[in-house]
């Protein structure tokens, strides 16, 4: 048996990577068979938006918990195979089902889809030390049950949602697709998100995963057309204001693209989060700035500059309390900004805050826009920002208390 790097791994070390409580409080071992009887038409190298289909799915099982994997292939296919993990650790070779228990233990076809959702929920499920548990080609086999034995004890019907998909052939490749692309659907999405940004920044994702774009160039992307849009407020005239106002719903709908691409090929970060954070900041500080300064020129008096400035302080500060109060002490893989709430529960008030965080507002600019009002929006900002920063800082002074309370 043989690590992905070539390294060799003895059996005491299969035993030791595989043994696991049976109590539930270690994850399952992943084995993979990826030897020809056990597949369709499809190869395990076969990429979809993006990804192999074996990588995405030992890269589905890291996310779900399961950090050792052992793929079983041919020979002649291990050194193809290996390239597509690259850079993955705790992944193991061998030819053959291991025909001892080492544990509880998770068999997939290497041709099922990887989706993080039915196999955290596979994970999860309880199963007894001599139990066999089967659903749509997945198995979960007790400690008891040796992968290469499995077929010879019954197995019990597991209902998974969502069911796990076997990708046997080419023609079930785009329902994989979309249903990949589906899961990128966020709760958080606000009204006009659901119903516009997200359909649209989808589809552009579908067509820059296959090429490889990198989730900050993404960012940056949308970052410069955002700052694009800004100049545009400088005029009082609805045809320029009009222009920046679409360049910026551009930006806010190509602002999701580096968050879906993160989520399609498992690539979300820390770093990429914060910069996308930051850069949404950004732009919107620029703007406001711009229709300040354009207002005041139109007026020919410089106390627009005054809604400026309190759009822009209660923009930066906002953003500023965000990451400190949230943002900073977040770790892990997933989304870096979800809610101004600190402790994951929030309130009344914290919901509120939520939705008024959401980037709905952007089509406001725009209707404004089209009759060359676009001041109409730095004015409300500059009374609604400072009061949402002051909304934000009671309630993360809340929050406070009830912890030191709890």
């Amino acid at each position: 048996m043989h690590a992905v790097g070539g390294s060799t791994i003895t059996p005491a070390m299969e035993q030791a990577s595989a043994a696991m409580a049976s109590d539930g409080s270690q994850a399952p071992r992943l084995v993979v068979d990826a030897r020809p009887q056990a597949l369709g038409a499809l190869d395990p190298g076969h990429r979809l938006l993006g990804l192999s289909l074996l990588r995405r799915l030992v890269l589905a099982a890291r996310r779900a918990g399961l950090s050792d994997c052992l793929v079983v292939a041919p020979a002649e296919s291990r050194e193809r195979l290996s390239a597509l993990l690259a850079g993955l650790p705790s992944v193991a070779f061998a030819e053959q089902l291991p025909a001892t228990a080492g544990g509880p233990t998770i068999l997939l076809p290497a041709d099922v889809l990887g989706e993080t959702s039915w196999l955290s929920s596979l994970a999860r499920t309880p199963v007894g030390p001599d139990e066999r548990r089967s659903a749509d080609g997945a198995l979960l086999l007790g400690r008891a049950v040796a992968p290469a034995a499995a077929s010879e004890v019954a197995a019990k019907p597991l209902a998974l949602e969502p069911r796990p998909l076997r990708l046997g052939q080419p023609a079930d490749l785009p329902g994989a697709e979309r249903r990949l692309l589906q899961a990128l659907r966020k709760q958080t999405d606000g009204f006009m998100a659901r119903v516009f940004a997200r359909p649209i920044s989808i589809a552009v994702s579908r067509r820059l995963a296959p090429l490889g774009v990198t989730l900050n160039a993404m960012t940056l992307v949308s970052m410069l057309i955002g700052l694009a849009a800004a100049p545009f407020f400088l005029s009082a005239a609805p045809a320029w204001q009009v222009v920046g106002a679409l360049l910026f719903v551009a930006h806010s709908v190509l602002d999701g693209c580096d968050g879906e691409l993160a989520r399609l090929t498992f690539h979300e970060t820390r770093l990429g989060g914060l910069l996308d954070f930051a850069s949404d900041n950004l732009v919107h500080v620029a703007v406001f700035a711009c229709m300040a300064l354009g207002w005041s020129a139109a007026a020919g008096s410089p106390w627009p500059l005054l809604a400026g400035l309190g759009a822009v302080a209660g923009t930066a500060g906002s953003a500023f309390s965000v990451y400190w109060l949230t943002l900073r002490r977040k770790a892990g893989s997933g989304p870096v900004y979800t809610s101004v709430s600190a402790d994951g529960q929030p309130g009344r008030v914290t919901r509120l805050l939520d939705e008024l965080s959401r980037r709905d507002f952007i089509y406001l600019v725009l209707a404004f826009a089209a009759f060359g009002k676009a001041q109409w929006f730095v004015a409300l900002s500059g009374i609604g920002a400072p009061l949402f920063l002051l909304a934000l800082l009671g309630a993360a002074l809340g929050e406070r208390r009830r912890r030191a309370a709890a």
